[in-house]
């Protein structure tokens, strides 16, 4: 089995999503299919229906959960260090063409979120990064082209 890496507070934020589907979602969607039920003829009732998809896709996104949380490999990314880019590593970029800096976390795929600056171990930039240092420069093939980075600081916090 595969070994999911993650951080502490990816790890923490799939075990809150986790506990909230179980014990408020699972409960929640049980009630809305009993009340449907309670209308009568199933066949075409649309809420028990409704209720019965809701309760599907929760049940799948809690094995999902399970599954990713029973293969994680829990990293303090606090006890990582060094010059090299890794799994943790807070890397602040300055695109080339631009000249604008940019600041990502390179995470696991479970907790990857572009918006917050953290972006999954197997994605291009991460791909790009990984093993480099603070002067190197970095061609990075993303979807909307290519383009050159240069890395002017590495941090694990």
């Amino acid at each position: 089995m595969e070994k999911i890496p993650m951080t502490i507070g990816g790890h923490a934020k799939l075990e809150q999503e986790l506990k909230h589907r179980t014990s408020v979602e699972r409960p929640r969607i049980i009630q809305a299919i009993s009340e449907a039920r309670a209308h009568g003829d199933l066949s075409e009732n649309a809420e028990y229906h409704a209720a019965k998809e809701q309760q599907s896709h929760n049940e799948g996104r809690i094995n999902e959960l399970e599954d990713k949380l029973s293969r994680a490999e829990i990293i303090d990314v606090s006890k990582l260090s060094g010059d090299k880019i890794k799994f943790g590593a807070t890397v602040t970029l300055i695109d080339e063409d631009t000249e604008e800096e940019k600041t990502y976390q390179i995470v696991g795929d479970a907790e990857a979120d572009v918006k917050e600056g953290r972006v999954s171990i197997s994605s291009p930039i991460s791909r790009a990064l990984i093993g480099k240092e603070v002067g190197d420069s970095v061609e990075v093939a993303a979807p909307g082209g290519a383009h050159s980075y240069e890395i002017t600081e590495v941090r694990f916090v």
